[in-house]
């Protein structure tokens, strides 16, 4: 069965399904309901007086109203048009207007598996929504008692994709960073190289180690991420090498939601130390940083990948392109062929 090029890059642009992908911190969610649009969709969040969070899209069963605009019942939103109750595993449970008729005891509305994990909310984004949710795999270190960790939350104008394409440039932090107190070593001319790993692969140059931003690993396992490291001398305080984890998620077009977690290899004394230092010191320098990068994407034209002249330095974000797509057009094929077989 074949797809259009098209289809692939409506895919693409909307997120990958059957993946996980962080929508928000899990700070900004409170009980009072909160509506974002995210992967292709508009959904409500909230939480019930107990903490535990909901997902649903954004659209009541009956007229289509935002149920965001509702009023929130524990485990269930009322419609504030109709007053039609939507549970939150997405069931008409009660229809005041008309006790009984049709809509009642029907799934009509589009339900989110959540994960809550990491200080951010992650959702599951199936092909349809009977689609089961794969288990979610986060990096080893985030969640670790050796590592502490701060989440930094952003929204930036631009496509989720020259994110990751930024992220995946090591080069780039010897130029547009060259000014930070991190990034300013190392060569700027560098041959690169494609390792494989079992979950990805890590783009790095050729004979440069610990020297500046080095090397990017992607990895994939039911969410998908970058990894890098930045360097630190002994003035950055203890820990070893500043280690950034990005995930990328696709809002509304024209925008993406950006988180990246920055950790170090901390534990005792020095896990303090590091907070401290970080919060007083370093972390307006880092967002410095993201700010040179936000500037420049932001800037850049919509569809300037496809005016691109690339070279050896670039392998690294082709090969990601190339992943990405590969995994849409699968999705896409195996989703149509059942169509085809019913069809048939």
């Amino acid at each position: 069965m074949s797809v259009s090029n098209e289809a692939i890059e409506q895919r693409l642009s909307e997120g990958l399904r059957n993946t996980w992908h962080p929508v928000l911190p899990s700070k900004f969610v409170t009980t009072k309901p909160i509506s974002i649009y995210r992967c292709g969709f508009r959904i409500v969040l909230w939480r019930d007086q107990g903490g535990k969070l909901y997902a649903l899209e954004d659209f009541c069963p009956h007229r289509g109203a935002p149920l965001s605009h509702g009023i929130p019942m524990g485990d269930r939103i009322a419609c504030g048009y109709h007053g039609v109750q939507v549970s939150g595993a997405g069931v008409a449970v009660s229809v005041p207007g008309s006790p009984g008729c049709r809509l009642e005891g029907m799934a009509a509305t589009r339900s989110f598996p959540i994960e809550e994990r990491c200080e951010a909310i992650f959702l599951f984004f199936g092909e349809n929504k009977d689609t089961p949710a794969t288990q979610l795999e986060l990096p080893a270190e985030l969640e670790s008692d050796e590592w502490s960790s701060f989440l930094c939350y952003t929204e930036w104008g631009g496509d989720y994709r020259y994110v990751y394409d930024n992220v995946m440039d090591p080069m780039h932090g010897a130029f547009l960073h060259r000014q930070s107190h991190s990034m300013s070593f190392g060569e700027t001319t560098a041959n690169f190289r494609v390792r494989e790993t079992d979950h990805g692969f890590c783009f790095e140059k050729e004979g440069q180690r610990d020297i500046n931003f080095d090397w990017t690993e992607f990895e994939d396992r039911g969410a998908h991420w970058l990894s890098l490291e930045i360097p630190y001398p002994p003035t950055g305080g203890p820990g070893g090498n500043f280690r950034i984890v990005g995930i990328y998620s696709p809002m509304q077009p024209g925008w993406s939601a950006v988180f990246h977690w920055r950790l170090r290899k901390v534990s005792g004394w020095h896990r303090d130390a590091w907070r401290f230092l970080y919060k007083n010191r370093l972390e307006k320098r880092h967002w410095h940083v993201l700010e040179q990068d936000r500037v420049l994407l932001e800037d850049m034209d919509p569809e300037a990948n496809k005016r691109e002249i690339l070279y050896q330095h670039d392998m690294g974000l082709v090969r990601l392109r190339r992943y990405f797509r590969q995994k849409a057009k699968a999705q896409l094929e195996a989703n149509a062929e059942p169509a085809a077989i019913a069809a048939e």
